[in-house]
């Protein structure tokens, strides 16, 4: 068969069953492409489909991760109070442990200082503190007609009794400086009169709990008060001279009294009772102190004598180191004390030695013409209890303040008060916020001359303090 025919049978067009055949063959081949077209075109739209979805799957995950976020947030907050919460209760109980660590600071302090106090040997750094007055910072409280001679605060600082050479006692209230009570003076020989001195009172204690006032006069008697209500309880007599000192053993109702009979005696007072008596001295007695021992100091006048009266064992102590009279004493602790005479001379005591441990003396200066100068009395001693503070009294137109060295081996000058007259009574208050001076004309245990211009008066002195620093202490 030539090419020709083979051209032609392929070109001819294809009748019947071929047709079919053919026709099928076309179907299936448009079917074929067709499904592929459809496959192609199903890939398609699957991929569409598939794309829709992933964003909304994406969309949740977002909508999740949000809400997990804002759950996240919230835990986070939880934690973050929480955290909080136990940063706060771990600072509560840091300043709660400091606040126990300061207490306990502060306990062992107070036992250092009881044990110190007991021991005699407590001294705390207070003079260096203590600002000048003015003159207008002074309160003066006038009520007695003639010198005073003798003072004395309540334990709450609340009032102050004040006695004089005009035989009268007057409570003063300190918050407003107004008379609470005056006891007035007995007349001698009168019936049915009131109690009360009749001659000059020398001398007055208060105990340490307020319940009791004592005072003693000239007439050798000792009357004891209630103290609220100055009513009179009852009289001790026995001492056979005027009675110059008189003290309540701190933390009782015993009291220490003597006199220009140069004896001491032990009294009862809650039982109204006498209990025995001392002899020592060789002259009359000017002054008598005494704190929680069951012991008392007396100044001996012109015998020259400091004494420590050792109560139990019915001993003494025998302290010389002035040249005049010893006319006032005060116990700084249970083992020093302080003391003036009219040679003008203050010393500070220590009970372990016979002699003075500081010697001040000419402590308020002199007086008169030149060449005859003689030195101011020491008329009154007063000290800040368990401290290094030290007040002295004179006639000298001032009150001085002292601060003692370490160990009390040293009495170093701070500044003077402006008061005119015959300082006869020097009192700190318990908490060393003011110091009362007794003011008179006249010295407390004579009339050897008269300061004109002065006036009889109270005068409460206020001690404001500054803090040191370290530094400027040194």
């Amino acid at each position: 068969m030539s090419a020709t025919s083979v051209t032609r049978k392929r070109g001819k067009p294809v009748s019947g069953a071929g047709e079919a055949v053919a026709a099928s063959k076309r179907r299936r081949k448009t079917d074929s492409a067709g499904a592929r077209g459809k496959a192609k075109g199903g890939v398609k739209m699957n991929e569409e489909i598939s794309s829709d979805s992933d964003n909304e799957s994406m969309t949740l995950r977002k909508t999740e991760e949000e809400a997990e976020e804002l759950e996240e947030t919230a835990q986070e907050k939880k934690l973050r109070l929480a955290k909080l919460y136990l940063e706060q209760l771990k600072q509560q109980e840091e300043e709660k442990a400091e606040v126990r660590a300061f207490e306990e600071d502060q306990v062992a302090g107070r036992l250092k200082e009881d044990v110190l106090e007991q021991r005699g040997r407590l001294q705390k750094s207070v003079a260096k503190e203590i600002q000048a007055p003015t003159l207008a910072d002074i309160r003066v409280l006038r009520g007695h007609q003639l010198s005073i001679t003798c003072l004395v605060i309540t334990p709450d600082d609340s009032a102050v009794f004040s006695a004089a050479k005009d035989c009268t006692i007057i409570k003063w209230s300190m918050e407003s400086g107004r008379r609470l009570h005056v006891i007035p003076r007995a007349k001698k020989g009168a019936e049915g009169q009131p109690p009360g001195h009749s001659s000059h009172i020398l001398c007055m204690a208060i105990s340490s709990d307020g319940k009791y006032l004592a005072s003693g006069d000239r007439s050798k008697l000792i009357l004891i008060w209630e103290a609220e209500s100055c009513r009179h309880l009852c009289t001790f007599t026995g001492h056979r001279d005027a009675v110059s000192g008189l003290a309540f053993r701190k933390g009782t109702h015993q009291l220490y009294s003597t006199s220009h009979d140069r004896s001491v005696k032990v009294w009862n007072v809650a039982e109204n009772s006498y209990v025995e008596t001392l002899f020592g001295h060789q002259d009359a007695v000017a002054a008598l102190d005494a704190l929680s021992r069951e012991c008392c100091v007396t100044a001996g006048g012109r015998d020259g004598t400091v004494r420590v009266w050792k109560i139990p064992e019915e001993s003494q102590l025998v302290f010389y180191g002035h040249q005049g009279s010893i006319d006032c004493v005060q116990l700084i602790n249970e083992e020093h004390m302080v003391s003036g005479a009219d040679d003008g001379s203050v010393a500070l005591w220590g009970l372990s030695k016979k002699r003075p441990l500081a010697l001040q003396r000419e402590a308020h200066g002199l007086r008169g013409e030149l060449g005859l100068e003689q030195p101011f009395w020491v008329s009154s001693v007063a000290a800040l209890l368990n401290t290094d503070l030290v007040a002295t009294g004179s006639h000298s137109s001032c009150v001085r303040l002292w601060q003692c060295g370490e160990g009390f081996r040293k009495l170093d000058h701070l500044f003077d008060i402006p008061l005119i007259g015959f300082i006869n009574s020097l009192k700190f208050s318990s908490t060393g916020d003011f110091l009362v001076a007794g003011v008179g004309q006249e010295h407390r245990l004579g009339r050897w001359w008269r300061i004109k211009e002065a006036r009889n008066s109270l005068c409460v002195i206020p001690l404001r303090r500054v803090p040191v620093s370290p530094a400027a202490g040194s």
